[in-house]
């Protein structure tokens, strides 16, 4: 039943390739909903102090649309696709997530500033490690993805660090995520299988007509990839920005989704290529490693110079998303 269901998608016509994606990514956001608020609510439940479930849950739960998507694409054989998504990921977090929450905040956001210098220099090294990688051989190699882990790795203690000196309020991280521990535990543990189901489910559907779109339009999976895909994974990290910045809470979201990128590189990317390496042809790595480098050197430089994220500066990030996904067409 299933295999005559992919069948038609890669052979039908592309209206419904277009619609696959579309019912695809409405099941991966409802999907990525559940999973994050069971996965919170459960560890609430057991008393999971809220350190481990604000800096290490919510951000893996809201990463796994990227994670399972690119984890489908290294296994089925499209790296261009693994790599594209992690790092079109970033590129969509940097120009719509803290766009909007610049946009939609009530006032300047401010950007706590030894959380900001510590995650922006992990971003750049992260950002540095794999373009220096790839760009030597045109392959992330398994080696090089534990590497890329371990980066996140070192991150999360020096976050750990700046908790114990206080640089974080405890309970701010989870304010954005509306955990229902009033449910019961079957409840939450049901709809923490199920939004895991529906996650790789709607990874697999997303992946396959995805490739298929991007073959009959003659478009390269990674500008498929950089764009549509991680567009559509992103919706949570983007959900959980505006969600705060709506709640007053824009200096948390600006910490999270800056931590959310440099998960999207060395989390995503490098399981993904610990799963199957990924290999990149030269006209791809300049198609996303440019990109990538500017939009996050112009994020670091927005919050850099005045310690906040006004609303014009949320426009001028949005602005240079838009420019993105323009240049492909021009391109």
């Amino acid at each position: 039943m299933l295999a005559d269901v992919l069948m038609r998608i890669q052979t039908g016509p592309t209206w419904v390739a277009w619609l696959t994606l579309v019912v695809a990514f409405v099941l991966l956001a409802k999907s990525s909903d559940f999973f994050v608020e069971s996965s919170v609510g459960i560890a609430t439940r057991l008393h999971v102090p809220k350190l481990v479930i604000g800096l290490v849950l919510v951000s893996f739960a809201t990463t796994t649309p990227e994670l399972s998507v690119s984890l489908m694409a290294a296994g089925y054989g499209n790296p261009e696709m693994a790599l594209g998504n992690a790092i079109g990921s970033v590129i969509c977090n940097c120009g719509i997530a803290l766009g909007l929450c610049g946009l939609l905040s009530h006032r300047p956001v401010p950007v706590m500033r030894r959380i900001f210098l510590s995650t922006a220099t992990f971003l750049l090294l992260a950002c540095g490690l794999v373009i220096f990688f790839v760009w030597r051989d045109g392959v992330l190699s398994r080696a090089e993805g534990v590497m890329l882990f371990s980066v996140f790795a070192v991150y999360s203690v020096v976050l750990f660090q700046q908790y114990r000196r206080g640089d974080m309020r405890e309970n701010a991280i989870t304010e954005t995520i509306a955990a229902p521990v009033s449910r019961s535990f079957v409840y939450l543990l049901v709809a923490f299988l199920l939004g895991l189901a529906g996650v790789i489910v709607a990874s697999r559907f997303v992946v396959l007509s995805a490739t298929t779109l991007a073959t009959r339009l003659g478009v390269p999976e990674s500008i498929i990839a950089l764009t549509l895909v991680a567009l559509g994974t992103s919706v949570p990290e983007v959900a959980t920005s505006v969600m705060a910045a709506i709640k007053g809470e824009g200096a948390l979201s600006v910490g999270n989704i800056l931590g959310a990128n440099i998960m999207n590189i060395c989390w995503v990317a490098g399981i993904s290529a610990v799963a199957n390496p990924l290999h990149i042809s030269t006209g791809e790595m300049v198609l996303m490693f440019p990109a990538l480098i500017l939009m996050v050197l112009v994020t670091i430089l927005v919050l850099y110079t005045r310690e906040t994220l006004s609303r014009l500066e949320g426009v001028v990030l949005l602005g240079g998303y838009g420019v993105y996904v323009v240049s492909f067409f021009v391109v």
